[in-house]
């Protein structure tokens, strides 16, 4: 896809670090002005030098989007510098695993803010640009959507909401031209990984290790999956070849999913 989104403008949430930054790397290195978002002043000014080897320089916006206000600066930012958008990809959100019973009321709410609220506040923010740009719009969710977990139970709510929402919103997308889908990444080797295996590691006693080896050992998978492998797909449901896919919530997962759907 060398090439293929020249002349676009892509913002990309959570485009500091993991899943997002890759993301921001393959559209740089196919062409697209990136704009990528984060809270992180130090995260950002890092995956900006590294997506500036590739391609474009990256706008920066640090905002924080569990809130409003954060996400009307990041829309204010791209509107006054471009006035369009082509891709909005939201890979924001880190929501904490646990004990149900000893995670309290704050991080529910801190979970939804970034991940849920954060993701719908950009997307009714971005729209009007989207759809003057017949473009694409991309919501990294989770496996904890489809198989949820004990241990996890902020996460599995969160991106099944995430998902949910998508499909409503993609019925919007169908009338005005916007390609609304969802990608749920399995057990992907970032810096947000190895958070969560530890958060898991003191809920269940378990060591990291043997948890790292449970993620592929439990499903029989090859690997961990890879930021990559997420980017890959992203940058392709961008892409014109994507364009009669719609509203759909695809695994990168290398089959840990079971369910059907």
């Amino acid at each position: 896809m060398l090439g293929e989104f020249t002349n676009k403008i892509a913002v990309v949430t959570g485009g500091s670090r993991g899943i997002g930054r890759e993301i921001a790397l393959e559209l740089a290195r196919s062409g697209a002005q990136t704009v990528i978002v984060s809270s992180s002043a130090e995260n950002l000014a890092s995956a900006a030098k590294t997506v500036t080897a590739v391609g474009l320089a990256p706008v920066t916006i640090a905002a924080d989007l569990r809130t409003l206000a954060g996400c009307q600066q990041a829309f204010d930012s791209v509107s006054d510098k471009f006035n369009r958008c082509d891709i909005l990809v939201c890979s924001a959100g880190a929501t904490r695993a646990g004990n149900f019973t000893e995670l309290p009321d704050e991080a529910w709410v801190d979970g939804y803010a970034l991940k849920f609220l954060g993701c719908v506040r950009m997307c009714r923010l971005f729209w009007p640009l989207l759809k003057a740009a017949q473009g694409s719009f991309v919501n990294i969710g989770g496996g904890a959507a489809r198989s949820p977990g004990a241990d996890f139970s902020i996460g599995a709510s969160v991106n099944a909401a995430m998902g949910n929402f998508s499909k409503a919103l993609s019925q919007l997308g169908k009338r005005d031209g916007v390609n609304v889908n969802v990608i749920h990444p399995g057990a992907t080797e970032t810096e947000r990984f190895y958070q969560l295996l530890e958060q898991r590691s003191k809920a269940s006693g378990k060591s990291v290790e043997q948890l790292k080896q449970e993620a592929t050992a439990k499903d029989g998978l090859r690997r961990l999956g890879k930021p990559t492998d997420v980017a890959a797909l992203a940058l392709f449901l961008c892409s014109k070849s994507a364009e009669h896919i719609q509203g759909t919530a695809i695994a990168v997962d290398g089959g840990s999913t079971v369910g059907y759907y």
